[in-house]
């Protein structure tokens, strides 16, 4: 095949792709952290319309995304509102997707530039198998424009010090652009500006070595450029930013700081076990990797590391070693600085362009190799072969390509209730659109109440009978709700696989690959509502009677269970207490509040040895249950001082605004160290 025609081929695939990315956009659901990124766009656009008096974008303690510059979130805003879009996420979702496909393009040129145009088609093949990030490409408008800006970057620092790239001044302005969008999504993106001078040291280090001499004139000449780059790149990354342009100088790298160790942290699957994402273990990232990218890729960087040494002795060993570094070093730092990680890899998704970039460079490498056809015929359907595992599930589960697992876990159906599913919630769409079709065919124009664990309210914003509301599916019990939307994401684990969930009065469920990652749910009685209301008002007996009448109805609620339990030891029935909440723990046996009330229950009838087994059993299914923590220190009080305090101590660490634990550590140095006690008394009342 002549080079004419594999251009053809690859601009063609190229073109065929963005049109099958804007067309699949359509279908995408609203994704998790969306609603709260518009609404900061939307502050952003006020900031601006406004000159500046609005001033709310600057001031954001539940989300902390005045610290995201989360430019492509604020330019789809600025365009909606100069064009009048009346559909907003669907708009969102096109913009994500032609970022996804930049991305993918700017990779295959950067392939072409490596190794011709064979190794570009073949980066494209490998994307077009890559369900996770295809299915972020839909709706991520900030993980994906940043992989655009991270891949766009390493190309262009690249080219710009290539002797063979005569055009320095368009590749210093592409270079530009590219960092400064980087630092304009996140402040990651000041990680570019280092790579840039990295490179500059590099190569001409390099370049003395081969020459043994400098070359004085080219180095200055290129300081003045990187020099330039870095400057216009930085200044140019804080336009669409307002609290960076607040200090330009302070504000960005108190941004990054706060990056590096982000405050909001979340539950998440991983291994069977439910873990707090800032205790997870430290191979959570690679592993996640592993186990979601698609084999194909992994074997075409086999390939890559097999011709390695070939590779690294060539002119192109720079370039190589850059891109190997470009990937391991941000993945080795956060492992390193035990940075808080969940919702799989997709906050690293921008190294994955250079993973397929060195896995299609070692496929192509492999190709060339191969002097014999059939041997290249055999390759051919080999890598056919592969990457039928990916593509299959693409075209019996769309839109939901992002939820993918390879066979080295068996799947998704392997990874049900060992790792996450829909994380992301974008299974709340069908979900969505599905009650609202069943409510107009059942004919309900009287008002009906829609709970959900995800924002629901722009799916119904056209149906006025219907208001929405957002609850936890634990406690769907404690809100008054008709119908309920719950998507497979904070469902313990236990649920899943003792198969409780979804509930028996589930009418409809959104499956893939044959595993529920979405239901909805007919409420059949709101004695449990009832029942808790009575509880929290302090009537307990009456309180028992209507959860008698929910369990009946709702015998699989262990939340039921625990309220029920609660409310018979309010009424001093101890025994029916204990056999209430054990019914619970045989649903969930891991829930941290049935285990801390058993607790208070054995500590009541003075039996510490199995208080404090529950105590502990608590914390091992919550780390961050800190109300056991004191109930534990209170019964080592006595006969551990040192035990006692070490609880305390990291009930602490873990909540240092938890005004109980802080007492309670100054009680315990009242008599032994008053000087200490005081300490903590008077950081007490700093506490509210």
């Amino acid at each position: 095949m002549n080079d004419r025609i594999i251009r053809i081929v690859f601009y063609s695939l190229s073109f065929l792709m963005l049109a099958a990315f804007m067309l699949a956009s359509r279908d995408a659901g609203i994704s998790g952290d969306e609603e709260v990124h518009l609404n900061q766009s939307e502050m952003v656009y006020n900031y601006f319309a406004t000159h500046g008096q609005d001033k709310s974008s600057l001031h954001t303690p539940k989300t902390f995304l005045q610290y995201y510059g989360q430019s492509f979130d604020n330019i789809t805003t600025i365009l909606i509102h100069w064009f009048q879009i009346e559909d907003t996420y669907g708009f969102r979702h096109l913009m994500s997707s032609v970022a996804g496909w930049l991305t993918i393009f700017i990779t295959a040129l950067f392939a072409v530039y490596l190794s011709g145009y064979s190794a570009g088609i073949i980066v494209l093949l490998l994307f077009f198998v890559s369900p996770v990030f295809l299915g972020h490409s839909l709706n991520n408008l900030k993980d994906i424009p940043f992989a655009l800006a991270y891949i766009s970057s390493i190309f262009f620092i690249l080219k710009f010090f290539s002797t063979n790239d005569k055009l320095h001044w368009k590749t210093a302005l592409l270079l530009t652009l590219s960092i400064a969008f980087a630092i304009s999504i996140r402040a990651g993106g000041f990680l570019l500006l280092c790579y840039l001078w990295l490179y500059f040291f590099v190569f001409n280090g390099v370049v003395f070595i081969a020459n043994k001499k400098f070359a004085i004139k080219n180095i200055l000449n290129q300081l003045a450029w990187v020099f330039g780059i870095s400057i216009a790149a930085y200044l140019l990354g804080l336009i669409f930013w307002p609290y960076a342009l607040q200090n330009p100088l302070v504000n960005p790298l108190k941004s990054y700081m706060v990056m590096t160790k982000f405050p909001t942290t979340l539950r998440q699957i991983f291994e069977g076990q439910s873990y707090w994402s800032d205790f997870l273990p430290w191979y959570y990232l690679p592993k996640y990797m592993v186990i979601t990218i698609p084999i194909l890729v992994f074997a075409g960087l086999a390939m890559f590391f097999a011709f390695s040494k070939q590779l690294f002795r060539s002119k192109q060993a720079l370039y190589f070693s850059f891109i190997l570094f470009s990937i391991v070093f941000p993945a080795a730092f956060v492992i390193i600085q035990k940075s808080n990680l969940y919702g799989s890899w997709r906050h690293f998704l921008f190294i994955y362009p250079s993973i397929v970039l060195l896995s299609a460079i070692g496929f192509s490498k492999l190709f060339s190799f191969l002097k014999n056809k059939y041997y290249k015929i055999l390759l051919a359907v080999a890598i056919i072969v592969m990457g039928v595992h990916p593509l299959k599930f693409m075209i019996h589960n769309s839109p939901y390509y992002y939820l993918y697992y390879n066979q080295f876990v068996g799947g998704l159906k392997g990874a049900y209730g060992n790792y996450e599913t829909d994380y992301y919630y974008h299974s709340v769409r069908e979900a969505a659109e599905w009650l609202g079709d069943y409510l107009k065919t059942q004919k309900i124009t009287t008002s009906v109440k829609v709970g959900s664990n995800f924002s629901i309210h722009w799916y119904f914003r056209n149906q006025k009978n219907v208001s929405t509301s957002y609850f936890s599916y634990v406690e769907r019990s404690r809100k008054d709700w008709d119908y309920a939307i719950i998507a497979n994401s904070y469902i313990h684990p236990d649920k899943l696989k003792n198969k409780t969930w979804p509930p028996k009065n589930t009418i409809h469920v959104i499956y893939a690959d044959s595993i529920p990652i979405c239901a909805v749910i007919k409420r059949n009685t709101k004695f449990d509502y009832e029942g808790i209301k009575k509880l929290e008002a302090g009537q307990a007996s009456d309180a028992i009677l209507l959860l008698e009448e929910a369990l009946k109805v709702d015998p699989q609620n262990e939340y039921l269970w625990y309220k029920y339990g609660w409310a018979q030891y309010e009424s001093k029935a101890i025994e029916k207490a204990e056999f209430a909440l054990n019914s619970g723990l045989k649903i969930s046996q891991n829930d941290e509040r049935i285990l801390q009330l058993l607790g208070d229950l054995a500590l009541a009838k003075g039996d510490t040895i199995n208080a404090t087994q529950y105590y502990e059993n608590s914390i091992v299914a919550n780390r961050k249950f800190v109300t056991s923590y004191v109930k534990l220190a209170n019964i080592y009080t006595h006969s551990d001082i040192q035990k006692s305090r070490s609880l305390l101590r990291t009930c602490f660490q873990i909540n240092p605004r938890y005004k109980t634990a802080v007492k309670a550590l100054a009680n315990s140095y009242r008599n032994s160290d008053p000087g200490i006690a005081k300490k903590y008394d008077e950081l007490a009342k700093t506490l509210k």
